[in-house]
């Protein structure tokens, strides 16, 4: 069912406000001269003109008395509303909450941008012995049919052309066809990787790559900001971004990645990480709790303002009361 409207009462409104007025007017009802109350024709006429002098001299004494209460009265009114508004704080009315309003649906992500790995590997580097070999291999429909999985994506590391004219021994030329696809299998991991990502991958290193199985596994470390590449048999790193976007990520390297699957077992070491450089301890600063506790210390009142606020409200209200008791002794 519909609510009632909730009724917005003045801040400074009180019962107790209340009810002191209506009892201040109760005492102006009772201070006022019951002469005054009564209309003019109701006094009979004969007894105005026949009253004894003595008698309306004193019924004017009495009225002057009676109108003496009046100041009395108005300053034990102001006298109580002082003392109220002290003790008060003033609450403010909470608005009717309204129907919630309907924020508009966000838009739908864009789709993911279509990449042709062909014309990419094309148009960059020069890889065009890379990419001989992937489509002389059937590679490139392999990792093309991955590009178009957007859930997953793609992670390629390209050689450049030098560095096959570099590559002396072994030689590719002595690999069955099914080594030469899996050593073309082997330069591609099966998700997409920001160059970010890499930090993170040198703790669960080797990551699987196409070729499949642990000895096709590419191990990466993160030496100051530089990726680095372990193959088995070569050690390389990423020299440039190609192109890095989701769900496709190409980086050159400066190596035909060798697996040791293929090229057996006498691998190079790593190369050792540089150190890190030392850094300089730095004075103890603030913490931002701490600096948020000032903050909240600097914008809270403390105990001893509470206290001289109280204090100010009771001799306020002293005060009114001395002033009233010495009008009331002075009647």
């Amino acid at each position: 069912g519909s609510s009632s409207p909730a009724t917005n009462w003045h801040p400074l409104y009180s019962p107790a406000l209340h009810s002191t007025f209506i009892l201040f007017l109760l005492l102006l009802y009772s201070s006022i001269p019951t002469a005054t109350l009564s209309s003019p024709g109701s006094v009979p006429t004969e007894k105005a003109t026949t009253a004894d002098p003595q008698d309306m001299y004193n019924r004017r004494t009495k009225r002057m008395e009676e109108l003496k209460q009046l100041p009395i009265c108005f300053c034990l009114l102001i006298g109580t509303i002082i003392m109220l508004l002290q003790h008060l704080e003033p609450t403010t009315a909470q608005p009717i909450a309204g129907p919630p309003s309907l924020s508009p649906s966000p838009a739908p992500a864009p789709a993911p941008e279509f990449v042709n790995l062909t014309d990419l590997l094309t148009v960059a580097g020069p890889f065009h012995t890379f990419l001989g070999y992937l489509e002389s291999t059937k590679v490139i429909d392999t990792f093309q049919s991955q590009a178009n999985n957007t859930e997953e994506g793609i992670t390629i590391f390209v050689p450049k052309d030098s560095a096959f004219s570099a590559l002396k021994k072994p030689s590719l030329s002595n690999l069955s066809a099914d080594q030469l696809k899996s050593l073309f299998l082997f330069h591609a991991v099966p998700h997409y990787y920001a160059l970010a990502d890499f930090k993170n991958l040198s703790d669960i290193s080797p990551i699987n790559t196409f070729a499949g199985g642990d000895l096709y596994g590419l191990n990466f470390t993160d030496v100051s900001g530089t990726v680095h590449l372990s193959s088995g048999w070569t050690i390389t790193k990423v020299s440039s971004s190609v192109h890095s976007t989701d769900p496709v990520a190409v980086y050159q390297v400066d190596k035909v990645l060798l697996p040791e699957a293929i090229f057996g077992t006498d691998i190079p070491p790593m190369p050792a990480p540089a150190p890190a450089p030392e850094v300089s301890p730095v004075a103890d600063s603030p913490t931002a709790s701490s600096a948020s506790e000032n903050s909240t210390s600097a914008t809270k009142p403390n105990s001893s303002s509470r206290m001289a606020a109280g204090s100010s409200h009771l001799f306020m209200g002293t005060l009114c009361g001395v002033v009233m008791v010495t009008l009331l002794l002075a009647m």
